[in-house]
């Protein structure tokens, strides 16, 4: 099954879309990715949902990515005696370790790291920045704070520090377990969230140990000073704009999208925008015009995926909601504005030999108007090298590993076939024109722009460049 689009669709799965009928109905509609969130289900709700994707797979003859996404640490206060209270302007509010459920004066807040990075002038928003306080004088287990906007709390609502790096790991104790049995399961990708440095996603990586990729979850401002060696480390990024909203004006969270859209591109990491995409299908059978320019400013930024949320995981318009984010990103990839604008935006090759022939792939093609460029690969750098050249023809990638092809289902304008490697030059032509000619992305009298790597098999080789035409 061929897409249109190139920027790739995720979903999440949840009540709403968990069985094999809604799945596969997910897919047709235009799903490359399917993602597990671990902040709900057990373990055996993600086997089921996996087994289902991976039976989808097989019936479809195309790789489907998974994502297993990480709760991370949740910050929350504690229970109120009355379930909820009111706070005015200017009251005084102390939070503090005691267990004691709390009323108008105070709260439990049971995490010691937020009273060891905070003091005397931190904010602290709580319930999504529904309220602020502003700490006037702290301790290791307290803080006494003002309420600088009113509102209503009630139970275990969420707590954000901005502006502050938390003495604590991206990965909790359940993290650990959820990590352990995606792996086991066979996952293609972990989404790791909270992360704040560098060494968040290296502890994820030794974690998975090579048997998933790696994808950090941008969501804390502190990550964003740290951001080119945290996408140095990981495999893939995703703008979580939710909780980045939250913890910044909501005034710089787009100009902070395409500057993380921007470096990852550069990096050649495939990165998702996510986050009340189409929000208003949740409930409503269309979004708000507003939505349909979000989807479409992260396509024209060059985004390789977007991401729906709870509206196919508990939505009531599921399919209809992944329909239209595949409308929407072909109709802007059929303006001649996005190309114009990819092409402003080319990285530079770095001084390799792979780099300079992935440029040359996508000049050639686009010069004599080729069907297609075509990838040998690997460990999948090829491609993604083709990826972040971002071409006007479609990137049809050849891989004997299923790993690999299930990986790239995340990249940018990538198709992946799994096929069987190649030992020569006139086998590489061989397949490749098979291949396109099966998947329909060539037919008589088309030309093709064939990268592979010699010796064939090694991985991240890339050093040749081939021009092949199909007899008419």
């Amino acid at each position: 099954m061929r897409r249109v689009h190139r920027t790739k669709i995720v979903a999440t799965l949840g009540p709403a879309s968990s069985t094999p009928e809604r799945i596969d109905a997910l897919f047709t509609a235009g799903v490359d990715v399917f993602r597990l969130n671990f902040s709900h289900g057990s373990h055996d709700d993600h086997k089921k949902r996996f087994d289902a994707i991976r039976a989808l797979e097989r019936r479809a003859k195309r790789p489907v990515g998974i994502l297993a996404d990480l709760q991370g640490p949740k910050l929350r206060l504690g229970t109120f005696a009355a379930g909820a209270v009111d706070l005015a302007a200017g009251d005084g509010f102390r939070l503090d370790l005691d267990k004691a459920q709390g009323d108008r004066t105070r709260a439990p807040m049971p995490h010691p790291e937020i009273f060891a990075a905070i003091g005397p002038g931190s904010d602290l928003l709580l319930d999504d920045g529904r309220v602020r306080l502003r700490v006037i004088e702290s301790g290791p287990d307290f803080a006494q704070t003002e309420v600088v906007t009113a509102g209503r709390l009630s139970d275990r609502k969420g707590v954000n520090v901005p502006g502050a790096v938390l003495p604590m790991s991206a990965m909790t104790e359940k993290d650990r377990r959820d990590l352990a049995f995606a792996v086991e399961l066979g996952v293609d990708w972990i989404a790791l969230s909270f992360v704040q440095r560098p060494d968040d996603v290296a502890e994820a990586r030794r974690l998975a140990g090579g048997r998933a990729a790696v994808l950090s979850k941008l969501e804390k401002p502190a990550a964003i000073e740290r951001l080119d060696e945290i996408v140095e480390l990981s495999d893939a990024v995703m703008v979580a704009r939710g909780d980045l909203g939250v913890e910044m004006p909501p005034e710089d969270v787009p100009s902070l999208q395409k500057r993380i859209l921007r470096t990852c591109r550069l990096a050649g990491k495939p990165v998702i925008v996510a986050t009340q995409m189409l929000d208003s299908m949740v409930a409503a059978p269309a979004p708000t015009r507003a939505e349909a320019s979000d989807v479409a400013t992260a396509v024209y930024d060059g985004a390789d995926a977007v991401m729906l949320s709870a509206e196919t995981a508990s939505g009531q318009y599921p399919v209809e909601a992944v329909a239209m984010m595949e409308r929407i990103i072909v109709r802007v990839e059929r303006d001649p504005l996005f190309r114009r604008i990819l092409a402003a935006d080319h990285a530079v090759p770095e001084a390799t030999a792979a780099d300079a022939i992935t440029a040359a792939a996508r000049q050639v093609a686009e010069t004599i108007n080729a069907a297609a460029i075509v990838t040998f690969t690997t460990s999948g750098s090829t491609t993604l090298r083709a990826a972040r050249e971002r071409p006007a023809p479609p990137i049809l990638c050849l891989t004997e590993n299923v790993g690999t092809a299930r990986r790239l289902a995340l990249a940018w304008g990538v198709h992946t076939v799994v096929a069987q490697d190649v030992r020569s030059f006139d086998e590489m032509v061989e397949r490749a024109v098979t291949v396109a000619r099966a998947s329909e992305f060539a037919g008589p009298g088309d030309r093709l722009v064939i990268t592979a790597g010699v010796p064939f098999g090694t991985p991240g080789a890339t050093n040749v460049l081939r021009i092949a035409w199909l007899d008419r």
